[in-house]
């Protein structure tokens, strides 16, 4: 009999600027204990910077527009998808040093084990990284 997966964690959020601390506090909470000190800070990282692009690049502006978050466990890693209403597509660029933003994703490549970006099939694109946990603690 196969083993049944966890059921992913799942939220959605205004997109406005205050939901990043939220969405930061949400994924810290629904990790499992033991593995708090292990992906607390990482996971809260990746999901700053990503919550933010979504906000930012990602958001169309709109009262109602919401960023979506979906956490999971699969196959030694934790798995965070950040989902934004937008068509954009974030790309990976490394800004100048005088630069006042624009490292985003230079942090998410840094941290996540693996990322990439999709579309959704109904609207909007998703951003998904994971990164590597050790089982037991």
């Amino acid at each position: 009999m196969p083993e049944i997966p966890l059921v992913p964690a799942h939220w959605r959020f205004p997109a406005h600027p205050a939901s990043v601390r939220r969405t930061r506090y949400a994924v810290a909470e629904s990790l499992p204990d033991a593995l708090r000190p292990q992906l607390g800070y990482d996971l809260g990282l990746l999901t700053s910077e990503l919550v933010t692009n979504a906000i930012r690049h990602g958001a169309c502006g709109e009262d109602g527009d919401l960023v979506e978050l979906v956490m999971w466990p699969a196959d030694g890693h934790y798995w965070l998808a950040v989902s934004d209403p937008g068509s954009g597509k974030p790309e990976l660029v490394r800004a100048d040093t005088d630069s006042e933003c624009g490292r985003g994703l230079v942090l998410v490549d840094s941290l996540a084990a693996a990322w990439a970006v999709r579309p959704r099939l109904t609207r909007g694109t998703s951003v998904i990284a994971g990164v590597r946990f050790q089982r037991g603690g």
